[in-house]
């Protein structure tokens, strides 16, 4: 991931918390089950330590990932924030034009995106076709299903 990623305090300092989870208790567990398989016998027809290998570099990889988010990472506060148009961290009640249902999303970094708890991506498609909206604007989103219209209600903190 490129550039800066926006995280509220509470999200840094749980990506730090898995970050050190994941190289004392993570990397514990791989290499234990790394020596158990390797007790098996032949390597070269262990499938139990390919296995293991395998989750090691996974496992390496999402430290690398986590690692490389909390280096670009930049703590946004929703006090700091112009409210006057859709950005970051801003909670948008919205209008679907097509369905007439009304819906409520607050804008966060990829790290922080859970559609079910409302939270969307400012990446997201419909994320970005929000970022600098106004109450009262439409959006008009292309989505891989079609166009779809939002009308702006309200944007809260």
């Amino acid at each position: 991931m490129a550039g800066v990623n926006y995280v509220t305090k509470e999200t840094l300092e749980q990506m730090r918390e898995e970050l050190t989870q994941l190289k004392t208790v993570g990397r514990a567990e791989i290499a234990r089950a790394i020596a158990d398989a390797r007790e098996k016998g032949d390597l070269k027809e262990n499938a139990e330590y390919d296995a293991a290998k395998e989750a090691q570099g996974y496992h390496e990889a999402k430290i690398a990932q986590l690692e490389n988010a909390i280096a670009t990472a930049r703590i946004i506060d929703a006090k700091d924030l112009d409210m006057s148009k859709v950005s970051i961290l801003s909670r948008v009640k919205l209008t679907n034009m097509g369905t007439k249902k009304v819906v409520e999303y607050q804008l966060v970094s990829e790290t922080e995106a859970d559609l079910k708890a409302g939270k969307i991506s400012i990446t997201s498609p419909i994320g970005k076709g929000l970022l600098g909206k106004k109450v009262g604007e439409v959006a008009e989103i292309s989505v891989p299903s079609g166009m779809l219209k939002f009308k702006v209600e309200n944007i809260s903190a």
